[in-house]
């Protein structure tokens, strides 16, 4: 069994889009290739098509190698919830709540034994695995307890690429730091070295490409420039990366960047509407005036209903409502918008039933038994008969408290609802966007009232988009990364 490990001198170095790009070069070049990464911490999480949570990472990753997503290549999921805990999402299924303390002394031994047992099923199915670490491989407090890094490198004895973001800065001593903490049958296994994010000019680095592998012994394999297209995130510091909006943008649609967003990969296709401007704002920061306002989904619905409302932007939501405003709530800020949301069991804290926005005349009761599951619907709105892909991931039940002047959104009314004027909407359907005829009916209906053309709608669905910008940026690490010397 072949097998590439990625690992980094820090979180957010580029290791996710490394192993994404691999896996569609290797893909292209007929070779049977499948992501893994063992354990990862996010709250950007996908379904399967059996019904089990993964990181949307390892969704997109495995899209990339032309296989479908599996929760063996992300077999622990961790949610952050609040309060230095998270939820234990074992092989698809939520198993448990824990405080960061407590975590390896319930769950290394299990979470280990989940791991290789994945890794062995993997192994037999595809040629090559491209796996992902977590974070930096070095972290000497917690190494003796990392289910992500070398352990998993060893385990493959994996020829290892070493990845370093160079535009923070210190990228020769973070590499340098790296391999001097790594013991000798770890550092045995990096086989090279990738500068990642480089903006500057090539020849101006080449001496200090020079020392690094003389220093090092270790071959620099890659110089990956500054990436500008668009890539699905894996957790929220890769908001603060994102590329200003098209000049050409004619709407701008506002999300709430609560403190535990969650599935904002929702807004991938949103972003790439040229005639759109995505805005992330902030709880503290003034709402403004824009054409649509989005609650995303949370890991934390009632909490972050509490920041909005000790932040004043409850109010600055409700204003905008009643000054005609558009707003859409998805999975948790559908919850938000309702007249109650209860939490009898205390799943996120402390029992009770807490006021929602009134935005909708709905109730929400979390529940202990979560939804996983992925959907194929036909719409009511904005358009009759539109089928519409998705997939829900929710831990609360909600139900209608007055059915008028309130119509279905879908063809399920579980889904969620929209009122009579057409300017409040609510549903937990994740990737609802990613419908193209869907998507570009809802932004006509923004699109009307400010006497602006309507968009085309007979268009292909995102996933087509996904795959011309997967193919982009294997095209563009192809021609920078030598594989060859790696395998």
């Amino acid at each position: 069994m072949k097998a590439i490990m990625i690992v980094g001198t820090t979180s957010h170095a580029g290791k996710s889009m490394m192993v994404t790009a691999i896996c569609r070069i290797l893909h292209r070049r007929g070779v049977r290739v499948a992501p893994f990464k063992g354990q990862n911490m996010a709250l950007n999480s996908y379904v399967s098509p059996a019904g089990s949570e993964m990181g949307y990472a390892q969704a997109v990753q495995a899209w990339a190698a032309g296989v479908t997503p599996s929760v063996s290549m992300n077999p622990i999921l961790l949610k952050p919830q609040g309060n230095m805990t998270s939820q234990v999402i074992l092989k698809g299924k939520p198993v448990g709540v824990v405080q960061a303390s407590d975590y390896y002394e319930h769950y290394f031994d299990r979470g280990w034994q989940t791991i290789t047992e994945c890794l062995d099923y993997l192994t037999q199915e595809f040629d090559i695995l491209v796996c992902e670490g977590a974070g930096s491989p070095a972290e000497i407090n917690l190494k003796h307890r990392d289910l992500t890094n070398m352990r998993v490198a060893k385990y493959l004895n994996a020829k290892t690429l070493l990845v370093v973001d160079i535009d923070r800065g210190g990228a020769f001593a973070h590499v340098v730091g790296t391999l001097q903490l790594l013991d000798s049958d770890e550092r045995a296994l990096i086989k090279g070295i990738i500068i990642n994010k480089f903006r500057g000019q090539r020849s101006l680095l080449e001496s200090g490409i020079k020392w690094l592998e003389e220093y090092t012994g270790i071959p620099v394999v890659a110089v990956i420039p500054w990436i500008d297209h668009p890539f699905p995130a894996e957790d929220s510091l890769s908001l603060l990366d994102r590329r200003p909006s098209s000049s050409q943008a004619e709407l701008t649609i506002a999300v709430i960047r609560f403190p535990r967003i969650a599935n904002f990969t929702d807004f991938d296709p949103l972003d790439a509407e040229t005639s759109v401007k995505i805005k992330y704002v902030m709880p503290s920061d003034t709402l403004g005036h824009p054409d649509a306002v989005i609650l995303p989904g949370s890991k934390t619905t009632i909490s972050d209903l509490q920041v909005l409302k000790q932040s004043g932007m409850a109010n600055q939501i409700k204003n905008y409502v009643e000054a005609g405003g558009q707003v859409m709530g998805i999975c948790g800020g559908y919850q938000m918008l309702g007249k109650i949301v209860s939490d009898p069991y205390g799943l996120e804290g402390q029992q009770g039933d807490y006021e929602g926005l009134g935005l909708l005349p709905t109730k929400t009761v979390m529940s202990t038994q979560k939804t996983s599951r992925q959907r194929l619907v036909s719409s009511h709105y904005p358009q009759e008969g539109l089928p519409v892909e998705g997939y829900e991931i929710h831990q609360g039940r909600t139900q209608l408290l007055d059915s008028n002047d309130i119509s279905p959104l879908f063809n399920d009314p579980n889904l969620g609802f929209v009122n009579q004027q057409k300017s409040i909407w609510g549903h937990y359907l994740h990737g609802v966007f990613d419908n193209g005829p869907w998507r570009r009916t809802w932004l006509n209906h923004l699109r009307k009232p400010r006497g602006l053309n309507a968009l085309p709608t007979g268009i292909a669905n995102y996933r087509e988009q996904r795959e011309l910008l997967l193919d982009l940026l294997a095209d563009t690490v192809d021609s920078y990364l030598d594989l060859r010397s790696v395998l």
